[in-house]
């Protein structure tokens, strides 16, 4: 199954038809995306049974993040070897986890808005929790997600690396549509192997990153088990699930996002995104912050 927001309204995909999912379930559910996750498993029975016959086409254009609020977006550092090779880093021993905020949440066809300084690229499968996950064992890690859907983590990498330790890693990636998603949920079901999709990121015409997930240190399912040992996964949380190599501040010479270039994401059986940037006359937030001379 195929799931999308489609001009703020929740639709099942097939073919590039949509189905009002209010609309033909006669308000059994709503229109609205985010609420779908606290039923989801009466949802997806229903669904199987939906008809088809009234769809109307996909307008691309109209389609928004098909996970628009979500509660808690957990994402993971250094999960490709060869992206944890490119970053001067060792091999971890357990998950490295951040958060971005869920306002950064946006569109898979948004323009985003560039806040200057160093912003790079970081293609992910993103997994949507279906139910209310706590100490789920590695073994049932995929009975708890409702479905994949593509991201770019995106960082602006100033303001990431500022400071000493510990640095601002959740600001660095919580800019104003720096957690782009979409353009569809895709239920695991509808993948050949959900533990081997491939993503990429073409930047302005340019492959900057390709690579299957087969090759993440930590596999979807002991993400979920990690993250749930520590705090209760709820329906319609986001798990940004690591970056392959080839990003762009760490190539000689750096190859950043600017206002002038298209950023174009893709995964296996998800399908394409595609975003441009905005430039802004605001000053970078590191320009204008001081500290105080006064302390108690």
């Amino acid at each position: 199954m195929r799931v999308a927001n489609q001009a703020g309204r929740l639709q099942i995909v097939a073919d590039g038809v949509a189905v009002d999912v209010e609309t033909a379930s006669g308000g059994r559910f709503s229109a609205e995306p985010q609420q779908i996750f606290d039923r989801w498993a009466e949802f997806t029975t229903w669904a199987a049974t939906a008809d088809f016959t009234d769809g109307t086409p996909v307008v691309e254009s109209e389609l928004g993040a098909p996970v628009p609020r979500p509660g808690q977006i957990f994402a993971i550092g250094v999960n490709y070897a060869d992206h944890v090779e490119e970053s001067g880093l060792t091999l971890p021993d357990a998950p490295f986890v951040f958060t971005k905020f869920p306002a950064s949440i946006t569109g898979p066809y948004d323009t985003i808005e560039h806040p200057g300084g160093s912003v790079d690229f970081e293609v992910e499968l993103v997994v949507v929790i279906g139910k209310e996950a706590r100490h789920v064992p590695v073994s049932e890690g995929w009975e708890y997600v409702a479905g994949l859907t593509l991201g770019q983590d995106l960082s602006e990498r100033d303001l990431q690396l500022s400071g000493p330790p510990p640095q601002q890693f959740a600001l660095g990636k919580s800019f104003a549509g720096f957690a782009p998603v979409g353009p569809v949920l895709v239920t695991p079901d509808e993948f050949a192997d959900p533990d081997d999709i491939e993503v990429s990121t073409v930047l302005s015409g340019e492959l900057m990153q390709k690579s299957r997930t087969r090759h993440l240190i930590f596999p979807i399912p002991v993400l979920v088990s990690y993250l749930s040992s520590i705090v209760p996964l709820r329906p319609g949380d986001l798990i940004f699930t690591g970056t392959p190599s080839g990003i762009g501040f760490t190539r000689d010479p750096k190859r950043l996002i600017g206002v002038d270039d298209e950023l174009v994401s893709r995964a296996d059986t998800i399908g394409e995104m595609r975003h441009r940037f905005a430039a802004t006359d605001r000053p970078h937030p590191l320009t204008t912050v001081s500290r105080s001379t006064s302390h108690v």
